[in-house]
């Protein structure tokens, strides 16, 4: 359990970190379409039948509105986290043959949600900004 919810926290960082290598102004209208098609994850085979519709059209339009605002993004992957903790307590997986995926999900999503009301800022140019300088002297 520790291993896989540190497993989820890492993958939320590394997705951070991957989009912090696209550039602004690209990075958040790219980070828009990426939690739109996270939030039609579920519909190709989703356990909550017709109830998969109506959380779509929530999750789109906030994706829509996170082409001008990252706090709408991580709404978005907010209710992507509420949607993951419903399907993994009912049984129904985001991954079918990997039955804890929605848990998963439902830890990694939320590491996202923060990087997003942060402004979505470039890990790597604060990874950059924190290394020492060398020591040219030594």
């Amino acid at each position: 359990m520790i291993v896989q919810v540190g497993s989820a926290i890492l993958v939320g960082l590394i997705y951070s970190l991957v989009m912090s290598l696209i550039p602004e102004p690209h990075r958040r209208p790219f980070n828009a379409v990426m939690v739109a098609g996270a939030g039609a994850a579920y519909l190709s085979g989703g356990g909550m039948g017709g109830w998969e519709f109506p959380f779509t059209v929530v999750a789109t339009y906030c994706a829509y509105r996170g082409l001008k605002s990252w706090n709408w993004i991580g709404i978005a992957w907010l209710l992507h986290t509420a949607w993951d903790v419903v399907h993994h307590l009912k049984g129904s997986p985001i991954i079918p043959f990997f039955h804890t995926s929605s848990f998963g999900c439902a830890i990694c999503d939320p590491v996202i949600a923060l990087w997003c009301f942060g402004g979505g800022p470039s890990l790597l140019d604060f990874v950059r900004s924190r290394r020492r300088p060398v020591d040219e002297a030594a």
